[in-house]
């Protein structure tokens, strides 16, 4: 499977499989959720949340709307806005998650956000190494390309950094 790292606002890219960094409530709220959904409409917090809540490393998947995407695969890698922040484990298993599901949906590409980092308190460089390490040890069925995006230059770089260091 391919797996590599971009720039960009998340709701602007083309994919089978847009991800949301989402809470366990699922509601969508600033950052990649508040990007996501005004790319997508608000039938998009309103979908998302009537699946809700999940468990704290669970997934939801909902239609993309308006977004260049078939699927929305909300990954809750934090808790409810204010009642705690991500660990190791929970991006770890939003991680696993996000591309397990998938994989079900039969999606071929999929764009991913540094889950459990920005809003919920994740170390940036600590998350990336995560989500890319869970990235290379899946072993993908129908997915063929992953992308982990980040929104600026800074979050680029140190996520880059993290990725290489996982690539070796």
């Amino acid at each position: 499977m391919e797996f590599d790292v971009i720039q960009g606002d998340i709701a602007q890219q083309s994919a089978d499989v847009l991800v949301n960094a989402a809470g366990t409530s699922l509601r969508m709220g600033s950052g990649v959720a508040g990007a996501l959904r005004r790319g997508a409409g608000s039938e998009i917090n309103e979908e998302a949340m009537s699946k809700g809540p999940v468990d704290l490393g669970g997934v939801a998947v909902t239609d993309a709307y308006d977004l260049d995407a078939a699927h929305v695969i909300h990954a809750a890698a934090m808790p409810h806005y204010g009642d705690g922040k991500a660990t190791a484990e929970s991006i770890a298993d939003a991680t696993r998650n996000t591309l397990e599901r998938a994989d079900e949906l039969g999606a071929e590409s999929l764009v991913i956000p540094a889950l459990g980092c920005g809003v919920a308190g994740f170390d940036l460089s600590e998350g990336a190494q995560i989500i890319a390490e869970t990235i290379a040890e899946y072993d993908a069925n129908t997915l063929e390309a992953v992308s982990l995006i980040s929104y600026s230059d800074e979050e680029y770089e140190t996520i880059e950094d993290a990725v290489e260091g996982v690539r070796g």
